[in-house]
């Protein structure tokens, strides 16, 4: 019996041995695997790294690129249209032809001014450089200033702008950007209408807020494009009606110098009924009056 006992317990230590050593290997095996696993994952988080910095250094080389170009563009749109002034002194000597010639001119200066000027706003906003100074205006006549600058566009479509609003409504907000906010608003509403429409710019004051609406009697914006309106570079189902170029900047531009100022914007737009754009602006306090 002890013999038998003997030979049971040195059976039973073999076997544990034997667990114990196969064991051994399968660990020994799945730390092998591991280790390939976190070198490999390693190779790819370091290549990863590369890629990041690759697009990172890309993309700083895209917005200088971008920068250079646009402010070296701004210059010889600004001598065309200093030179369509000096031809305007004396188009009474010009043929009909040539009137439609130099309004063709200055519409494409005017909406490669506003590209220019929209990639330097994108670049901008990218960059989070945005030097935002708020100051108080009196609306009606900055409006009224600038809708009448922009009638001579207007009238190569025979389109009417008109403005009706309160005088003495003073908002808070920054003078150059605000001119940004009127020049894309007011420049899509001519850009999607059909000739002899109306463009009709209103103001209404309330207690805490001005609203600025700018509305149109074009195509209309669907609700499935009023989803994306606000996206850079979406390019919605409407199209400019005199061959306007159209970059798909401007909204996304509006939105967000709007929302730098505290102010809100807003669409109401149903097909085949035009579209009306209303900003919402700060009211100036009357603690700072």
């Amino acid at each position: 019996m002890v013999v038998l006992g003997a030979f049971f317990f040195a059976s039973l230590l073999l076997l544990v041995i034997i667990l114990q050593v196969r064991a051994y290997y399968i660990l020994k095996r799945q730390n092998a695997i591991i280790t390939r696993q976190s070198i490999e994952i390693q190779k790819q988080n370091e290549a990863l790294a590369r890629q990041n910095q690759q697009l990172h250094d890309l993309n700083i080389e895209k917005q200088q690129i971008i920068g250079v170009v646009s402010h070296d563009l701004k210059g010889p749109f600004n001598r065309i249209f200093a030179l369509m002034q000096l031809m305007s002194m004396t188009s009474q000597n010009l043929t009909l032809e040539q009137k439609e010639y130099m309004g063709k001119i200055h519409q494409i200066a005017v909406d490669g001014l506003n590209m220019v000027r929209n990639l330097l706003d994108s670049r901008k906003i990218e960059e989070r450089i945005l030097d935002i100074t708020l100051e108080p205006i009196e609306l009606e006549s900055f409006v009224s200033s600038f809708v009448k600058n922009y009638k001579t566009v207007a009238e190569r479509k025979n389109i009417d702008v008109l403005f009706q609003g309160p005088s003495h409504v003073v908002v808070e907000a920054d003078r150059l950007y605000l001119n940004r906010i009127l020049d894309n608003l007011l420049s899509n509403a001519i850009k999607f209408s059909q000739p002899n429409k109306k463009v009709v710019v209103s103001i209404e004051a309330k207690s805490n807020e001005v609203l600025l609406g700018i509305k149109d009697e074009g195509p209309g914006i669907s609700e499935e494009d009023q989803k994306k309106l606000y996206i850079k570079y979406q390019k919605l189902s409407a199209k400019p009606t005199g061959g306007e170029s159209s970059t798909g900047l401007g909204l996304s531009i509006v939105k967000t110098l709007i929302e730098k100022m505290g102010g809100t914007i807003r669409c109401e737009s149903k097909l085949g009924e035009g579209a009306r754009f209303i900003v919402s602006l700060k009211r100036e306090s009357q603690s700072n009056k």
